[in-house]
This record gives structure tokens, sequence and C-alpha cells, in this order.
């Protein structure tokens, strides 16, 4: 098993008072790299992202648990000490099979993750349309998260309970659901696509202890707040999902439309220096690391240098 550090170091985090835990959302290696460079206590691997970078397709409940899975473990893994939280979409089916994604989360070393209450295919949680089970079958697969849990030893992986009802059942239903969620295991709540900072000031009220989840989605229904705001708000967690895939598409975007109306890309400079360069690249992805670790075990690849 891949033992989990980030799990009980979450639990430490909500743990702490005065603690709220900020993640920007990562979607490959590359994002992961850059966000652990500049000192993040935890990330979130975004479902959304996983199946843009992976698929090529938008969040339309296309991934498979394998995908997600896959993807959730090569993050995890690039440091273990830093707490990776990873979408699990609906659970990918029946108990027996939300209970074999957690097992699969488990494994590959994720410190928490998010199961909601939407149908099987499913859809991100600030479009339109959204389609819910009952609440009954929302609440089994809770339960079946932690029996996973309970039954893998060693675990503490965090089960974050997702209820994406506002929408259509409103908030007094959506609370209910919550609640449901957390007596069958669930150890933080997450009410998805609030539309006002008073709904977003009162489910933390009305869910307490039990640490609340707010989800920050640029373009989204819910309005955004820094992180002073989230923590005077009572919140725990705060997610950025857009984070990564906004730079990667607005970067991207913009260096392809110079490449093909000039026929080449300008380096960047600052401060005199040039930034974005091949070496640099690479040492965001471990390169000294890498060969420095290769000398020390005796190995000769790196001899002459990298």
């Amino acid at each position: 098993m891949a033992v989990s550090r980030g799990a009980a170091k979450l639990r430490e985090y909500l743990a702490d008072p005065e603690k709220v835990v900020v993640c920007p959302g990562v979607l490959d290696g590359l994002t992961a790299r850059v966000a652990l460079s500049v000192g993040f206590d935890a990330l979130y691997m975004t479902g959304a992202g996983t199946a843009i970078s992976r698929l090529g397709q938008p969040d339309l409940g296309l991934t498979t648990v394998d995908d997600m899975a896959t993807n959730a473990g090569m993050i995890a893994g690039l440091d273990r000490s830093v707490p990776v939280i990873a979408d699990a979409d609906t659970g990918f089916g029946s108990p027996l099979m939300v209970a074999r994604t957690v097992e699969k989360y488990m494994l590959q070393g994720v410190a928490a993750f998010h199961i909601e209450d939407q149908v099987t295919t499913k859809r991100c949680g600030h479009l339109l349309g959204k389609e819910l089970v009952d609440t009954s079958v929302y609440v089994a697969r809770i339960r079946a998260a932690a029996a996973a849990r309970a039954a893998m030893p060693g675990s503490d992986i965090v089960i974050i309970a997702r209820t994406d009802s506002l929408q259509s059942l409103g908030y007094d239903a959506a609370v209910e659901r919550l609640k449901a969620a957390v007596a069958a295991g669930a150890d933080v709540a997450f009410l998805e696509g609030m539309t006002t900072k008073e709904q977003m000031a009162q489910v933390v009220k009305d869910m307490a202890p039990t640490p609340c989840f707010l989800n920050m989605v640029s373009g989204g229904v819910t309005p955004l707040v820094d992180a002073a705001e989230a923590k005077a708000l009572g919140y725990k967690i705060v997610i950025w999902p857009m984070a990564c895939m906004t730079s990667v598409y607005l970067g991207m975007r913009d260096i392809c439309r110079e490449l093909k109306g000039t026929g080449r890309i300008e380096e960047k400079y600052e401060d005199g220096k040039l930034v974005g360069g091949v070496r640099e690249v690479f040492e965001c992805a471990g390169l000294s690391k890498c060969s420095a670790f290769d000398a020390e075990m005796g190995g000769t690849s790196f001899k002459n240098g990298a």
C-alpha cells in the first residue's frame, strides 16, 4: 500500500483552529510540480482538469475510475508529504464500485477525495441541468466509502461528502443530505453551487462541528472570496480548481497565436534573466534531484553533467 502521510497531515490541518488549507487545482505532472515549487500546503486534483488533460473532453462524466485514480496517484507520488485531495465524481457506480474506487485511491496514496450525489453521467457542478440520485443512494455511496476505508489497514483517508442538490432541491434539503452523509461516515461537508455569501456562511454554522469545503470556480455561480475571507466564514479547505486549467489555456492559446502569426516564439526575460527555458522547466520537474540521487547511489549516468 502507498501509505499516505498526506492524509495524516491533512487531518492535522483540519484540527488546527487557525488553519485554512488553500489548494490550487492541478491537472498533470507539470502543473503539480509548479504548485509544489511555490510551496502550497496541499494540492487538489481536479476531475474537470483530468478529463481535459487526459481525454481532451469536457467534464461530463467521461472519465473512468482508472483515469482518475492513476492521475491522482501520479500527483500524490511527487511529494508524499503534501496532501492531495482528489475528485472522485460519483464513485463510478454502485456501493461495490464505490468501495473499489476508494480502495484504488487509498492504494495511490491520496489524502482525501470527494463523492457527490449526481447520477453516474454527471457534469461539472457549475453547469446547469444536473440530475441527482435519491438520498438513500447517496448515503449508500458514503457508507461504502467509509467501509472501504475501515477495511484497509492503516488508512486514514479523508472522505468529503459533496452535494449538488442546492440547485434543484433548495438549501434545507441540501443540508439534510450533508448531515446524512456525515452520519454515514463522511469527515468533511461540501455544498456545491452556492450563489450568495449568506449561504456560504450559513452552511458552516449548520454543519458545525463538521469542517466545510469551499469551491472557488472562476466564471462559476459561487461568489469568489480570498483565503482570509474564507477563513472568516469558517471554511477549512478552499480549492481553486480552475487555477491551472485557466493558466494553461490562456498561456498556450497566446503562445500558439504568436507562433502561428510570426513563425517563432520570442524568449521571455525577467530582470534580465531568461525565464521558462528548457533547463528551468526540467529543474522544476526535479532534474538536479534525480542526477544527485543517481550519483549518491553509485550511478554514472550523469557523471558528465545533465
